[in-house]
């Protein structure tokens, strides 16, 4: 069924966008009153506007509610996972966090030997 909507859904978007494209502005009033030949339409002067305002109008209403219907399928299936989920994670124990492992603390280096000028002196170098 909700693939159905969704199929749907595409059509009439589909559809909405063709139908507002075909549709002329308000600028082009002018125009057509001068004669630009809108008279001789298939719907007539007027009867265009109209049909195609109407048939956008129930389309834009069809796109709303299928919106809608997808989003309450979208929060059936998160709610149908997250109830999948949660049951077997609450049923674990909780992590322990590991025993802390005894470092030894670092060997201090030996001073290195010094020459004239307290300078230290590489090694083998003497």
């Amino acid at each position: 069924m909700e693939t159905l909507v969704l199929i749907v859904h595409v059509l009439v978007a589909v559809s909405m966008i063709g139908l507002i494209l075909l549709q002329q502005g308000k600028g082009a009033e002018m125009g057509a009153s001068f004669g630009a030949g809108s008279s001789q339409t298939v719907f007539g002067a007027a009867g265009a506007t109209s049909l195609l305002t109407k048939i956008t109008a129930w389309l834009a209403l069809i796109f709303m509610i299928t919106s809608l219907v997808l989003a309450v399928y979208a929060r059936k299936d998160v709610a149908q996972r997250s109830a999948l989920v949660l049951p077997a994670s609450l049923g674990q124990a909780a992590p322990v966090a590991p025993a802390p492992v005894a470092v030894p603390a670092p060997v201090p280096a030996a001073p290195a030997p010094l020459g004239n000028g307290d300078i230290p002196v590489l090694p083998g170098t003497h």
